[in-house]
């Protein structure tokens, strides 16, 4: 089957690089190379030996040791990607066939129900519900999961509400695919960028039929990497390996140096972002609440988005074609995530940023009724 648009790019490739004030993003703010290795306690000099030939098509084997550490799992269980959208593919066109059912969050990031659908799944949404920040419908989705689910696609901390569930009802929704052998994919791209809480165990460590997906894009500030992985079974990357052999093989070996240094710091770059979007969350906060009469929306407990709706917009769409055309200001309309009322605000960039791109917002949006 073909594959549907992936609108969220669509909307981004006409605008991002031309806009002024980007409050669309779902990532923290970029590094650049001397700041990432400086942080490694490096520089660039510590990539001259590096040597341009194939990488192992799991990844090298000292970036996949990297992550096993950090995920405390074995190199064996885990493949390093082109970013964790190419994760999802292979892992998908590995363990999914056409018919099979798929439950997934909604809404969701594009990878997750597209890459299923293109290969004729049937997919089975769950319509998330949050307060506080915090899931609380988690028993519609158990109630959705059943024998004949193949996999359940889901996503925590949320892009692109920020919402998450407590690692009891993580618990839950593990047991319940135990119960019937279903896979289980989990989208961990903002698992340690959360606030007022731990972050969520990785479900691999407690299922074997779990995978989670995880990024250098979205808490680590390295988009332009490209680096993500996986982490499941063996026999799982093994089926991975067959489908990569047909797309892009490997990683290049520089990517990989760069990405064993972010991974083995991992630390020393979360920590300075996480302060940066604690701050910028509180900035939010107080948007929020100051337009309260136009805007409605939960507070993120994680990531670096939120997905408010814009209650006095009668084409939000449109006028978030305008807001960037005419003011600077990009966002996403929250079509691309299949709710036509929102919009995603990104929080993760500079204060300055922020706090510009919020009050030419405000400007725009009608007086109620």
């Amino acid at each position: 089957m073909p594959i549907a648009p992936a609108l969220l790019e669509d909307w981004l490739r006409e605008r991002y690089f031309t806009t002024t004030y980007d409050i669309s993003s779902s990532g923290v703010e970029n590094y650049t190379v001397d700041q990432v290795l400086a942080l490694a306690g490096t520089s660039a000099a510590s990539l001259g030996d590096v040597m341009f030939r194939d990488s192992h098509s799991l990844g090298g084997e000292p970036l996949r040791a990297a992550l096993a550490e950090r995920h405390g799992t074995d190199p064996g269980s885990v493949i390093a990607t082109q970013g964790s959208s190419e994760a999802i593919y292979l892992v998908m066109h590995a363990l999914l066939k056409p018919g099979d059912e798929v439950v997934v969050q909604a809404p969701a990031y594009h990878a997750l129900v597209e890459v299923a659908a293109s290969l004729g799944c049937r997919i089975v949404p769950w319509a998330m519900r949050t307060e506080h920040g915090v899931v609380t419908n988690e028993d519609e989705l158990l109630a959705l999961i059943g024998p004949d689910t193949a996999m359940v696609v889901v996503n925590f901390p949320h892009n692109p509400t920020g919402a998450t569930v407590t690692e009891d009802q993580q618990a839950a929704v593990i047991e319940t695919c135990a119960r019937y052998g279903t896979w289980l994919a989990w989208d961990s791209a903002f698992q340690h960028l959360v606030y007022d809480r731990p972050p969520l165990p990785d479900p691999t460590a407690r299922y074997p039929r779990a995978i989670s997906f995880g990024t250098l894009s979205k808490a680590y500030g390295l988009p332009g990497l490209r680096v993500g992985w996986a982490l499941a079974a063996p026999e799982v990357l093994a089926g991975c390996v067959r489908r990569r052999d047909y797309t892009s093989l490997a990683l290049s070996p520089l990517v990989e140096a760069v990405a064993t240094h972010a991974v083995r710091h991992a630390d020393e770059l979360l920590r300075p972002r996480l302060a940066q979007a604690a701050a910028n969350r509180a900035v939010l906060a107080d948007w929020l609440a100051a337009h309260r009469d136009r805007v409605s929306a939960d507070l993120p407990a994680g990531g670096v988005t939120a997905f408010p709706e814009l209650t006095t917009v009668a084409d939000v769409t449109a006028f978030a074609d305008r807001l960037d055309r005419e003011h600077g200001v990009l966002v996403v309309p929250g079509i691309c995530f299949g709710a036509p009322r929102h919009i995603r605000l990104g929080f993760g960039g500079a204060a300055a940023e922020l706090t510009a791109g919020l009050d030419r917002l405000a400007a725009l949006l009608p007086e109620p009724r």
